[in-house]
């Protein structure tokens, strides 16, 4: 089992939780996705240790929430500020950073305003701004859980994440997913989201120059895989790989996601 432990960071009034894994002198720090808006990691270390045992030996990983206490139009820009605050409390000075989806644009943002902390770059599933796809998406999402429909918002989710035969299975799951990880109140998950729709740096992407692996979905319903041609075609010192037949939960179905991630670390790129 992997060396995993639970932590907070405070910030202002308020705390920035996180799962801590393995021991390494290495620091990856990373931000998962538009989910952290319905559950944060609180307490999971555990459960979420068990990809980064390859590397805990090598590296110290980070994986952090969004903070508790979110003010109404929070930024992406603003949780990238946040992060970097949380990192200097943790005295972490360089790190490479995975980020999925939302998380994606939380690491861009951060790579942008804060280069001197970010070594390496990991985008997965992600964008360099809302395109019409994702706006519907998000907004489609939005619409759900204010109605307090959150059965349809977890459906919805499943049928543009993954790939048909991962649905097979899912959709029979679905009769009971009314009350499954509904939270008291969507006010963090519309935070996260609406973060999303205002989000764009399309234009600043050239000013990137760390090292950058860009994993997306070939059948992507989210944000689309032409977003992971755009970061690849913007960010100079980047590469590119796109799994066929996979969509947005490309990386949680694709077996070799980590290994390439984890590769991705070791290669002595500058």
């Amino acid at each position: 089992m992997v060396l995993a432990k639970n932590g907070t960071v405070k910030l202002g009034g308020t705390e920035m939780c996180y799962a801590r894994f393995g021991r390494g002198e290495k620091t990856l720090v990373v931000l998962p996705g538009l989910s952290d808006g319905l559950a944060t990691v609180e307490g999971k270390a555990l459960l979420l240790a068990g990809p980064y045992k390859p590397i805990e030996e090598t590296y110290t990983t980070y994986m952090f929430s969004r903070k508790n206490d979110m003010p109404d139009g929070y930024s992406i820009k603003d949780m990238a500020n946040d992060l970097a605050s949380a990192l200097r409390k943790l005295g972490v000075e360089r790190a490479a950073v995975l980020g999925v989806s939302e998380g994606g644009m939380i690491a861009i943002s951060l790579a942008l305003e804060h280069p001197a902390l970010v070594e390496k770059l990991a985008l997965a599933v992600t964008a360099p701004g809302v395109n019409p796809l994702i706006r519907e998406r998000v907004e489609t999402w939005i619409g759900f859980a204010e109605a307090g429909d959150h059965k349809s918002l977890m459906i919805d989710t499943a049928e543009h994440s993954y790939s048909p035969a991962r649905l097979k299975r899912l959709r029979k799951t679905y009769p009971f997913l009314g009350h499954i990880g509904k939270p008291k109140d969507y006010r963090r998950f519309f935070i996260n989201a609406r973060a999303i729709l205002s989000f764009d740096e399309s234009d600043r992407l050239s000013e990137i120059s760390c090292p950058a692996l860009i994993l997306g979905g070939e059948a992507d319903d989210v944000v689309g895989a032409a977003a992971s041609r755009e970061l690849n075609e913007k960010i100079k010192n980047s590469e590119l790989y796109l799994y066929p037949g996979l969509g947005h939960a490309a990386y949680e179905e694709a077996k070799d996601f980590y290994d390439r991630v984890f590769r991705f670390l070791q290669e002595d790129k500058q």
